[in-house]
């Protein structure tokens, strides 16, 4: 896999010693509960497990703020015919545009490497700041449903968005 950079950040595969990086991250409550597939709480035999899984058409990176070597993940994961965008940034790197920047490049990879034409991503409804990201960048709402949340585990509304490569590559220009 490849390393991908961007103005102030560096997406890279993940590596064993990221797993104690994901387990303190992932175990706030306040960064699992905005994730569908992440448990509360999360734990390094989590991470581990999520390492260890086959590649299976996911492309996963590690978000690194240069230099600092570790503050979220993003990745696109099949589903179904499509493929689906997910991010996390560490809380103390919320608000400062890191997810803004590390979505467009992930966009681009999508778009220029992987030769896809959308992608699909979603937001639940108490997480407008990643709805924003979205369409920020060409997202579009595409419906909404209940989805389920590990960590919370309930059923929570999901706003789904696409994001284009026609309308992303239409907001860079702009």
């Amino acid at each position: 896999m490849c390393i991908l950079e961007s103005e102030r950040l560096i997406l890279r595969p993940p590596r064993p010693t990221d797993i104690e990086s994901m387990a303190v991250w992932l175990g706030d409550f306040e960064v699992s509960r905005m994730l569908a597939r992440i448990p509360h709480p999360y734990t390094e035999e989590h991470a581990e497990e999520f390492l260890a899984l086959p590649p299976d058409g996911r492309h996963v990176f590690v978000i690194a703020r240069k230099p600092e070597p570790f503050v979220g993940m993003i990745g696109l994961h099949p589903r179904g015919q499509d493929y689906e965008l997910g991010y996390w940034l560490a809380r103390p790197y919320w608000g400062q545009g890191y997810a803004t920047e590390a979505v467009a490049r992930m966009l681009f990879y999508a778009f220029d490497h992987m030769g896809l034409d959308a992608v699909r991503a979603g937001w639940f409804y108490d997480n407008p700041a990643s709805g924003h990201v979205q369409a920020k960048l060409g997202g579009r709402h595409a419906g909404s449903n209940l989805r389920f949340c590990a960590a919370r585990n309930a059923e929570i509304l999901c706003h789904d968005m696409l994001l284009t490569r026609a309308e992303f590559l239409r907001k860079q220009a702009a």
